[in-house]
């Protein structure tokens, strides 16, 4: 006797889907409308009893247990000769009987279908994502077949009824059970329930109306995107089959960092450090912002971790480029770790100057300054 796990060309311990793959793979090629060798016919059945037997999980268990022989004597298996050696070699098993639940299913993948959504990552600028911009890429999608029009048959040949479904697009396999007699309905395996069948593909798609190819799309970021913000592009998806519509294209973005601007919402965080004759005596000096230099004024008696606000100097509101954000400074203050004698002398002249009790000392005048001891 064959061994069915030949016979599919995969191991004993092959899973489900495995076991789908092969059967289907192998379903098509011996199909008697597409192969016309002598044999294939016979080939044909002979691997729908294979997967007719190793498709459902007990039958399987008798197969692996006992062989071919274990089969003969399950209660309610049908008779493989009344049936044409591919009843049960379907793509999935049903919910419901008769076809019921199932069977707009099957009539919507006869007709139009709707293309696949694509996914792109984008990555973008830390600039570029706060004012937007206008990004050229490359998506592989995939397009009617310019040579066959989508029909997948060479020009001037077209689809065959299936000789498999009648052209239904559906088999039907009787079950018999201790409580009566069911039909179970499922998509045709050798056509995919389209009810046809290409004997004579076309060469450019291989019979499949589509085919991939890499299309250039300009893409307009608009202002204030952030890591995690979707576009999406109508149209520009995979094409649907059978004339139906185009899936769409969804970009999603990711920010670039920043060396020197932090970003947390329609907020932009920086950092600047200044002398300590700077935070006492106040100075204007120039930082680096999301529009470029500007000039930001130090108070004078700035303390340190002091944050300076710049209005409107933030992320534009996405939808709402008008509205921006704040660009907040944080101020460090740098303190000199020596001192010239011309220094000390200056700051203890400064400090004799305070009749503050509490203030005697350049130690007490830096405590006044600085909130905290120097």
């Amino acid at each position: 006797m064959a061994d069915f796990y030949q016979i599919l060309g995969v191991s004993r311990d092959a899973d489900a889907d495995t076991l789908k793959r092969a059967y289907r793979k192998l379903a098509r090629q011996y199909h008697p409308d597409i192969n016309k060798e002598p044999g294939a016919e016979d080939k044909f059945k002979e691997i729908g009893k294979a997967y007719e037997a190793l498709a459902d999980p007990e039958t399987r268990a008798r197969y692996d247990q006992f062989g071919e022989a274990g089969l003969g004597g399950a209660a309610g298996m049908p008779d493989m000769g009344d049936m044409g050696g591919f009843a049960d070699l379907f793509e999935t098993f049903f919910n419901g009987f008769g076809g019921q639940g199932t069977q707009g299913a099957r009539t919507q993948r006869r007709g139009p279908q709707q293309g696949d959504d694509l996914r792109y990552d984008l990555n973008v600028d830390f600039k570029d994502a706060i004012f937007g911009q206008q990004k050229e890429i490359k998506i592989p999608h995939l397009e009617t077949c310019e040579v066959c029009r989508g029909t997948g048959a060479k020009p001037g040949t077209g689809p065959k009824t299936c000789t498999t479904c009648g052209g239904s697009g559906q088999v039907r396999r009787a079950t018999r059970t201790p409580f009566g007699n069911f039909t179970q309905v499922a998509e045709c395996p050798a056509c995919n329930a389209t009810g046809q069948i290409i004997s004579d593909p076309c060469l450019t798609c291989g019979g499949q109306g589509v085919k991939q190819v890499r299309k250039k799309l300009r893409i307009n970021i608009p202002a204030g995107v952030d890591t995690g913000t979707k576009l999406r592009v109508s149209g520009e998806g995979n094409v649907g089959l059978k004339g139906g519509p185009p899936g769409d294209l969804y970009v999603f973005i990711k920010v670039k960092n920043d060396s020197r601007l932090k970003r947390d919402g329609l907020t932009i965080y920086s950092e600047i450090t200044v002398s300590y004759l700077q935070a006492i005596l106040g100075d204007t000096v120039e930082i680096i912002t999301v529009d470029g230099k500007v000039n930001l004024k130090i108070p004078s008696g700035t303390q340190p971790n002091t944050t300076l606000s710049l209005e409107g100097k933030g992320v534009p509101r996405l939808g709402n480029p008008v509205a921006r954000g704040n660009h907040e400074v944080l101020v460090k203050v740098k303190l000199p770790t020596r001192l010239t004698d011309e220094e000390r002398n200056l700051l203890e002249s400064l400090a004799s100057q305070y009749s503050d009790k509490n203030i005697n000392s350049s130690s007490g005048l830096f405590s006044k300054l600085f909130g905290k001891e120097s």
